[in-house]
């Protein structure tokens, strides 16, 4: 192997991160992965809920190289997410804001999950919360939403005032999107390229 050819594959090493999506059941996660992937190869009336895991590769603007590893949310599987976080660059939370009975059910998976994870995510582990499905919230539901935020950084033991001078605080984003219309998934993407460039 010629230097040339190290040189390359360092430098497509470098603008690749490893994506871990996990969520409740119907949060949207294989939503969130086929809205990333190129219009031609996206495919939403065909999607099924995941059994077990899926991965999908992901280019953002040409150059930036994204492994979605999509893990079913069924409660049968919740107790193997764990398993995943092996090499893991940022964790994608999901969570159907249009779900408000599930809200503590998410908030409770997600606080399990730190525990059993011993202080990783957030801190080696970058983390964006999803917060999907927002085209089917009304005004005066936004409300619930913002309440949602406040209870995911409460479950980081965190809390708004903390926002500028805590490591881990600055390791969890919110991005409000929906999967099925495409909005937010901008965003997203440069949350996720600003991951690789912050390497």
């Amino acid at each position: 192997m010629g230097l040339l050819t190290i040189i390359k594959k360092q430098k497509i090493k470098d603008n690749e991160i490893r994506c871990l999506l996990l969520g409740l059941d119907n949060s949207g996660k294989s939503t969130v992965v086929d809205s990333l992937l190129p219009a031609e190869e996206r495919e939403p009336e065909n999607i099924t809920p995941t059994l077990g895991f899926q991965i999908q590769s992901v280019v953002i603007d040409g150059q930036y190289n994204v492994s979605l590893w999509d893990i079913g949310g069924q409660v049968t599987l919740r107790p193997f997410w764990e398993n995943y976080f092996d090499r893991t660059d940022a964790l994608l939370w999901c969570v159907d804001v249009n779900a408000q009975l599930r809200f503590d059910e998410s908030i409770q998976e997600l606080r399990s999950l730190i525990h059993r994870d011993q202080g990783r995510i957030g801190y080696e582990c970058q983390v964006i919360v999803l917060l999907n499905k927002i085209d089917l919230v009304t005004p005066n539901d936004f409300v619930n939403v913002e309440l949602m935020e406040r209870a995911v950084l409460d479950a980081f033991g965190l809390n708004k005032s903390e926002m500028s001078g805590n490591i881990r605080q600055k390791s969890v984003k919110f991005v409000q999107l929906s999967a099925l219309t495409g909005q937010g998934i901008t965003q997203l993407q440069e949350e996720l390229v600003g991951i690789i460039n912050a390497r």
